[in-house]
């Protein structure tokens, strides 16, 4: 008889071996009741089942039979018998504990999701936050000119801080609608690891300021005595010896010694414009020069009248921010979604098809050639084309955005 320490490997090894088709049926079995039935297999029974297939005798039989037991390898078959056995409930146990943890509405959306290490995440306020890092030099995107020198020198050392408990997909969004906002870039594109590290494209900024001013109106610089901290968006009054014109300032940059750019020499000896100032965000205040969106007549009476002051008019209190903010504090995002041609909701009712009921979330408003229609009802049924602005969580939108847009 080979001696025991040896039948313990032997049976240790033919244990794995016979052990694995026998494990893979009972991570199946565990797996497919509890994601679509919610019920748990005894493990009993997937033990003798697997020991079944792994065709020892029967499965648990072997136990007593005394053919197996007193033979010359009957340790090393129960070493097996017990290898099977302990493959086969973990096995069965992973299944049942994937099968409890998996979305029911599985989308190939959701299984792309990738989240951040752990290590790599800051607890910031008591919440965790992650600083990315710009790895490698930012590239130049196809169809767009090539970044200056400069402002890639700046995105590749700009420092972005966003919330760690998102999907990584949701922070790519956000980095790259970050650096379009800061940079004022005409398009990015971040791809993110799960150690943070970003690898960014990035497109120049196209016609930045045509980009700001409204349709149908004009564009002036103008230069006065501006308030500390006007910035674009601001909605103000200019006052000349006559009259006052509203409207928006699109930019705030300082004004010259003169109000006029310094000519400078270039090695040609010919004269060429000073480079200019680079635009402020906001204005430090005193004497600077503003550029202002402003109807078509007050354009032209600007440029020909002396302008003697600029006061910001106040917009009040702005709570559609404080509306964003609860509704990120309770898990709910506010989303846009264009119905398709053909889709689920073109031309049907929101409650024939179960917007709440199905998908879990809310039309708070629809926008189509006819206007708006401020929190619709569920006999209400949109066309394709039209935006239907939809509160709810992460997850539901998106299933929702599937159907719908």
């Amino acid at each position: 008889m080979t001696a025991f320490p040896l039948q313990i490997l032997l049976g240790v090894y033919l244990g794995l071996v016979t052990g694995i088709v026998p494990a893979l049926v009972a991570w199946v079995l565990g797996f497919t009741f509890k994601y679509f039935t919610n019920v748990s297999i005894p493990g009993f029974g997937v033990v003798v089942l697997a020991l079944a297939i792994a065709g020892v005798n029967g499965g648990l039989l072997a136990l007593n039979d005394r053919a197996i037991v007193g033979g010359a390898n009957g340790v090393a078959v129960l070493v097996a018998i017990v290898v099977v056995l302990m493959l086969s409930m973990y096995a069965h146990a992973k299944g049942d504990q994937m099968g409890a943890a998996t979305p029911k509405r599985l989308t190939l959306k959701k299984l792309a999701d990738r989240t951040l290490s752990a290590d790599v995440v800051d607890l910031v306020g008591g919440r965790g936050e992650v600083s990315l890092q710009i790895t490698g030099e930012v590239g130049d995107m196809e169809g767009y000119p090539p970044l200056p020198g400069e402002l890639r020198r700046a995105i590749r050392e700009a420092s972005i801080a966003l919330p760690a408990d998102l999907p990584i997909s949701e922070l790519e969004h956000r980095a790259e609608d970050r650096l379009r906002s800061e940079f004022d870039l005409a398009d990015a594109s971040v791809r993110i690891d799960e150690r943070g590290h970003a690898t960014v494209a990035a497109a120049p900024p196209t016609a930045g300021l045509s980009k700001r001013v409204p349709a149908g109106e004009r564009a002036v610089s103008v230069t006065t005595m501006v308030p500390t901290g006007t910035a674009a968006g601001d909605e103000v009054t200019i006052r000349t010896g006559d009259a006052t014109y509203e409207g928006t300032v699109v930019s705030v940059r300082p004004a010259t010694a003169g109000g006029d750019a310094t000519p400078a020499v270039t090695d040609g000896g010919t004269e060429a414009e000073a480079p200019s100032t680079p635009a402020a965000k906001t204005a430090a205040g005193g004497r600077d020069r503003v550029t202002v969106a402003v109807s078509r007549e007050a354009a032209g009476a600007l440029l020909e009248r002396e302008v003697t002051g600029l006061t910001v008019r106040s917009r009040g209190e702005r709570r559609e921010f404080e509306l964003l903010a609860l509704l990120r504090r309770s898990g709910k995002r506010l989303r846009r979604v264009t119905v398709r041609e053909g889709g689920a909701l073109d031309g049907h009712g929101l409650g024939e098809v179960g917007v709440h009921s199905e998908y879990g979330v809310v039309v708070l408003a629809a926008r189509g050639d006819d206007g708006w229609t401020l929190v619709p009802g569920s006999k209400y049924a949109p066309a394709a084309g039209q935006e239907l602005f939809v509160v709810g969580t992460p997850a539901d939108l998106d299933a929702f955005a599937e159907v719908a847009a």
